[in-house]
């Protein structure tokens, strides 16, 4: 049955059309069919807690409760009380029996947020319930069944957490049966624009007010080209921000600037990591290009110095004394070129053997050929513009770059 993925994003008010958020929406359909446990992955303020939502709601249970729980905002020490329960007397202030989560969302979906926040002993303890379905109230020796399904979300790399005793292996196992990856907002190219209008129109009808909305692609390029450490969460701040304090509704790139954290630094992609995702494959084959070339130049020009040097000793050795000859003349005939097709013209030879210094050598393009990364980098864009009559998208895909990283390229070269 092919997927309605645009109901099922208007429904759950989920904004972008990238690749990657696609296929998360609908692998969470497809498993919400299922019984099968379901841990989401992404960084804090990627939209993670709307994915179980979708399970739920489209799964056999969606009749039942759905019971939301952030685990790293339960203190340790009540946290099995706040799962499992507890029975009367068990500990100190515990004047009644209670239920626990796992009681409450019998025959339903539990949700549990930061789940890589979980002490061992809670781990062990969820664990036992996803082999069995049967856990223990705290303070209690009689067993529980459940009947529940468990969807988990965590901003932790649990393998990380794993090698570092943090995090059980086998309940990773147990939970990671489907993972769904949520991207961040820095890898969803143009949805930064749609959610950036999507914020803006919210905040206008919530405050009875027009909307704000951005000037040129001045302004497009500033949203595309910051790294947004904070995900959705950040931009939905900052547009409400902007929308608040802005008197003019037309935002421009200077406008925008003020709100970009100027903390923040600014790396060309290729080199670029955050302390949680690796490098794009794509931005760092393009920094192996462009170093591989330029290392090529570097030893090109190395062998035609080093050949130039040979040929100098050789005519000096080998030359007849004659206050006539022209010792240019003859090194140019030596090397098999012609004098005004030399490709490096060498400076007059002296019948004592001196170490001639590399800078000495004067020739415009060898002081061209170390090129900065940066200088090249901005050639190949200007080039690959140039070549699509510039057109950005096809112009990126030729560079093998996304089209967020070129408009971040634009802005930091000042291509117009």
């Amino acid at each position: 049955m092919r997927v309605d993925i645009e109901a099922i994003k208007r429904r759950f008010k989920i904004i972008g059309n990238n690749a990657a958020l696609l296929r998360a929406v609908e692998v969470a359909y497809q498993v919400a069919s299922t019984d099968l446990a379901v841990l989401v992955t992404g960084e804090s303020g990627s939209g993670k807690e709307f994915f179980p939502q979708i399970v739920h709601q489209y799964g056999i249970r969606k009749h039942g409760r759905y019971v939301a729980v952030n685990c790293a905002a339960i203190p340790e020490g009540t946290l099995d009380s706040e799962l499992f329960g507890h029975i009367k007397g068990s500990f100190t202030g515990a004047l009644e029996n209670r239920e626990g989560y796992f009681e409450v969302a019998n025959r339903g979906t539990i949700f549990l947020d930061e789940i890589g926040e979980l002490p061992l002993t809670t781990q062990a303890r969820l664990l036992r319930i996803l082999e069995t379905g049967e856990f223990y109230r705290v303070g209690s020796s009689t067993p529980i069944q459940t009947d529940i399904r468990i969807v988990a979300a965590t901003n932790v790399n649990l393998e990380t957490a794993i090698r570092e005793g943090k995090f059980r292996e086998d309940l990773y196992y147990r939970l990671s049966t489907v993972p769904i990856r949520i991207p961040p907002l820095r890898e969803r190219g143009d949805d930064v624009l749609l959610l950036f209008r999507w914020f803006a129109g919210e905040c206008a009808e919530k405050y009875n007010m027009p909307p704000i909305r951005l000037q040129d692609a001045r302004a497009e390029a500033i949203l595309l080209g910051y790294n947004w450490p904070g995900n959705v969460r950040e931009l939905k701040n900052m547009a409400e921000r902007i929308s608040v304090i802005e008197t003019e509704r037309e935002i421009t790139a200077e406008i925008l600037q003020r709100y970009i954290p100027q903390t923040t630094e600014r790396h060309l992609p290729a080199l670029y990591r955050s302390d949680e995702t690796r490098m794009p494959d794509h931005e760092r084959e393009l920094l192996y290009g462009l170093v591989r070339d330029l290392r090529g130049d570097v030893d090109e020009l190395r062998q035609v110095v080093f050949n130039l040097m040979q040929q100098q000793e050789s005519a000096a050795v080998h030359a007849v004394p004659n206050e006539h000859a022209n010792p240019l003349r003859s090194l140019a005939e030596l090397s098999g070129q012609r004098e005004d097709r030399a490709l490096i013209k060498p400076p007059i030879i002296s019948p004592i053997h001196e170490e001639i210094p590399v800078q000495e050598v004067h020739n415009e393009t060898v002081e061209e050929v170390p090129r900065s990364i940066a200088d090249m980098e901005e050639e190949m864009i200007r080039h690959a513009l140039q070549k699509h009559n510039g057109h950005r998208k096809q112009a990126a895909e030729e560079l093998g770059i996304s089209l967020r990283t070129l408009y971040r390229k634009l802005q930091e070269y000042d291509i117009q």
